[in-house]
């Protein structure tokens, strides 16, 4: 809730089934409460809603928001179907309203860097890429809530934990070509799976990887991308992709003078993107600006993970743009 600094929005309104949490809330913010968020939007008239709920509830709640005229921010993932994804792309564009996706790790410092790389070309060709996400969820975490690891509401690990990463992957290297993905749930007592690894091939010829499992003993360890190409290789490393690791290329360039250190917040998961991510939604509420993240480039990372999830139940490799 403190991404929404005064300077860039004003809080109108909470909602929350939970009657302690909506309490807490309510006088957190000095803010009406609602138990009903179509009340909410029938009686507050928000200019946006954010939907923090759980995973599968956010297209019927984009949707309602969408057909009253009001924008959306939704935390990820979007949608826990393809389906479901797309209709919330066509129910904002429909209305004319938008639709906004978190993806708060692509303002990291060190991925902007990293970003700014690729762009300039410095890598040359991208040859490969590898993504760890090593974290751990035990047990209680899943216990807290009966949606947490089912299929309707959540998704395992590839849907809930690592999608922000999987999305890192597809905005620095271009579109997914296609993904063979194995999952298992290994360790804990959910529907979803606690561990998967993923294979991948973009459509500029990069190969790569993923492994993720949210089984790492006793606590987070990393979420790290490495990037190999003709002319360097750049690892990010840290818990949440927040620290430069490694930074070699075969030629010197200005920015390697003013690289990021490590910020304050590296033992944080959800890393320092938040406000940055909601000064760009106000900005182009403003018509100041385009939105980073909208709902296209939501579906991006979604459509990966969903590949992937077909890959594991089919035995074979998914090629991309999906055809459902």
């Amino acid at each position: 809730m403190n991404a929404l600094g005064s300077d860039v929005a004003r809080w109108v309104a909470v909602c929350d089934t939970d009657p302690g949490a909506r309490q807490r809330a309510g006088e957190t913010l000095d803010v009406p409460t609602f138990e009903d968020y179509q009340t909410l939007m029938d009686e507050c008239r928000p200019d946006v809603v954010v939907l923090a709920t759980p995973s599968g509830l956010h297209p019927g709640q984009a949707v309602h928001a969408a057909e009253r005229g009001v924008h959306t921010v939704t935390e990820k993932p979007m949608a826990t179907r393809w389906s479901d994804g797309q209709r919330m792309v066509r129910a904002a564009e429909d209305a004319g309203t938008h639709l906004f996706v978190v993806k708060q790790q692509r303002y990291s410092p060190v991925v902007r860097a990293l970003k700014r790389a690729v762009d300039q070309h410095r890598f040359g060709r991208i040859y490969a890429a590898h993504l760890n996400v090593l974290w751990t969820r035990p047990q209680h975490y899943y216990d807290l809530a009966a949606w947490r690891g089912t299929w309707e509401l959540d998704g395992g690990v590839l849907m809930n934990q690592a999608i922000h990463y999987i999305d890192l992957l597809q905005w620095l290297l271009g579109p997914v070509e296609s993904v063979q993905a194995f999952t298992a749930t290994l360790a804990r007592t959910i529907e979803v799976e606690d561990t998967a690894a993923m294979s991948l091939r973009w459509r500029c010829g990069a190969l790569g990887s993923a492994t993720v499992t949210m089984l790492t003993s006793p606590s987070n360890y990393e979420a790290a991308i490495t990037i190999i190409g003709e002319r360097g290789l750049v690892r990010l490393g840290g818990v949440a992709c927040n620290e430069l690791a490694t930074w070699r290329f075969d030629s010197a360039h200005p920015d390697d003078d003013d690289l990021p250190m490590p910020t304050p917040d590296t033992e944080c998961v959800y890393g320092s993107g938040h406000a940055p991510f909601y000064q760009n939604v106000a900005a182009t509420l403003r018509g100041e600006s385009s939105a980073d993240v909208d709902g296209h480039e939501g579906l991006k990372s979604l459509e990966v993970v969903i590949a992937a999830y077909r890959s594991a139940q089919e035995g074979r490799r998914i090629s991309l743009p999906l055809d459902l």
